[in-house]
């Protein structure tokens, strides 16, 4: 299996994370009646719990783009270095980007976000180059 497809996988299991951390929190925050429930309220999370979701909802934004990059170079037969620098950068953004944004760390948060896009970006140039 191409090195890009595993990065793939392995940012699946990063998805599970985030989503995880957020529903813990939230059971947490909102409580059980609410999560169990029809859930016609919004309760927003503070704290830590709305910092998880934000960095969910980044997530979100971020691994459709890195998946169709690298399915695309995958499917073009342009998987190279390039394309395996680009997975593995987009792969340690983000497993770095969590805890960084968790615990509120604002600079660092950014470039971990940086690197990842720079990952996706890399991808891209290879099928161009």
């Amino acid at each position: 299996m191409a090195f890009e497809l595993q990065m793939v996988g392995v940012a699946v299991l990063i998805g599970l994370v985030h989503l995880l951390c957020v529903a813990v929190i939230g059971d947490v925050q909102r409580g059980l009646k609410w999560s169990a429930g029809p859930r016609d309220a919004r309760i927003e999370l503070t704290g830590l719990g709305g910092r998880l979701e934000r960095a969910w909802a980044n997530f979100c934004e971020t691994f459709p783009l890195f998946v169709a990059a690298v399915v695309v170079t995958y499917l073009g037969g342009r998987i190279g270095v390039l394309t395996s620098i680009g997975a593995l950068l987009y792969v340690v953004g983000r497993v770095a980007y969590l805890p960084l944004y968790a615990f509120g760390v604002p600079w660092l948060r950014s470039v971990a976000w940086f690197v990842s896009l720079f990952g996706i970006i890399a991808i891209l140039l290879a099928l161009v180059v």
